[in-house]
């Protein structure tokens, strides 16, 4: 069961192309959100569809896959895990964030 604690799988398409950071030390990071879709009926019998956005990150290897590989509106697979960070914007304001950091990638649509 210790596999199943902190994780999270997600298909979606890509709301924006990925930004991706190369570090001093040749690491790299890609930050993306991807929109997921949940379609129900109301009490009225009609149809809604409920978007929910996510922020993504990949780092290393996943990141090089994601910049050469990912576009805006691309339909992707990801399972990974639930990271909370804080910190303080420009104006000393602390900031609190949620992503969803990749362990796996897998690519569903065409690239655009």
């Amino acid at each position: 069961m210790n596999n199943l604690r902190n994780k999270v799988q997600l298909i979606g398409n890509l709301g924006m192309s990925p930004e991706v950071i190369t570090f001093d030390n040749g690491n790299k990071l890609a930050k993306f959100t991807i929109a997921t879709n949940e379609t129900y009926k109301n009490a009225k019998g009609e149809k809604i569809t409920d978007t929910q956005w996510h922020n993504v990150v990949a780092w290393g290897k996943t990141a090089d896959i994601v910049e050469q590989y990912v576009v805006k509106g691309q339909e992707i697979a990801l399972e990974g895990k639930i990271i909370n960070r804080n910190y303080e914007n420009k104006e000393g304001e602390k900031r609190y964030t949620t992503e969803v950091q990749i362990s796996e990638l897998l690519l569903l649509g065409s690239k655009k």
